[in-house]
């Protein structure tokens, strides 16, 4: 497979992650219809919630991992490629082409949700998080200060680094890992909304904060840092505690040449 379809496939797949995680987040997580209830206006509270949008994140990427895990290996995620890249499983000489595609499709994600949110005649970029940013202190939903949100994001990038080392190991059941991985990523989102409305992801938090303003873009730096720290350190322990010298397997590629070497 060339270096421009994976890329391209990265493009399309960080584009899907943000229109279907932050899409879901900024146009369905609060949405209310008007109604009619024995001849009274009222309104019927539709929003999907927290669970709604969590689920949302998982669902995008299980979907894309089926879709494209054969193309690309379906990374979605800076953070990932450099998990990857410490735990053996990836190139070196890809990582920028595959960051790059990663975040041009989360910038034309959020840009593609902030072109509908604001076809709403009353819509404007407001509250702590516009367009599901990600932020602490003051943009933290919670009020979460600077050093729990660096920690949470360490933290649950390098469990979440650890299911796709584990999920996509050779010794791994086949097929699961993107059920496995979709589901980390739900339960993820289920535990850190409230604290900086999650990223584990540097694209997903880059893209929503181009359009939201300068203040949450000077936040992003955190969103950067942290899941990229966390993966590289999951990438190291999986190779060296976890992998035991074992041959791995994230796209079949990798496999192939691990095999050839061996011969």
């Amino acid at each position: 497979m060339s270096l421009i379809s994976k890329c391209i496939a990265e493009a399309v797949g960080t584009f899907w992650l943000v229109l279907g995680g932050c899409g879901s987040a900024v146009l369905a997580a609060t949405f209310v219809a008007g109604g009619v209830d024995i001849g009274t206006d009222t309104a019927y509270p539709l929003g999907i919630g927290l669970l709604g949008v969590s689920v949302a994140f998982g669902l995008t990427v299980v979907t894309m991992a089926y879709a494209i895990g054969h193309v690309s290996g379906c990374h979605l995620n800076p953070a990932v490629s450099f998990g990857l890249w410490a735990g053996g499983r990836f190139p070196s000489g890809e990582l920028l082409p595959y960051i790059v595609s990663q975040v041009v499709g989360a910038i034309i994600g959020a840009g593609f949700v902030f072109i509908i949110a604001s076809g709403q005649p009353d819509f404007v970029l407001s509250g702590s998080n516009p367009l599901a940013t990600n932020g602490f202190g003051t943009h933290s939903p919670g009020g979460y200060g600077l050093g729990a949100c660096f920690l949470i994001e360490v933290v649950l990038s390098f469990i979440f680094l650890v299911v796709i080392l584990g999920s996509t190991d050779g010794r791994a059941p086949k097929g699961f890992a993107p059920i496995a991985i979709g589901l980390a990523l739900t339960l993820i989102h289920l535990i850190s909304i409230p604290v900086t409305n999650t990223s584990v992801n540097p694209a997903r938090s880059l893209g929503p904060a181009i359009f939201a303003g300068p203040e949450l873009l000077g936040q992003v730096w955190l969103f950067w840092v942290a899941p990229i720290l966390g993966a590289i350190l999951a990438g190291f322990f999986y190779k060296s505690v976890m992998a035991a010298g074992n041959e791995l397997d994230i796209d079949g590629e990798v496999a192939a040449q691990q095999a050839a070497r061996t011969r």
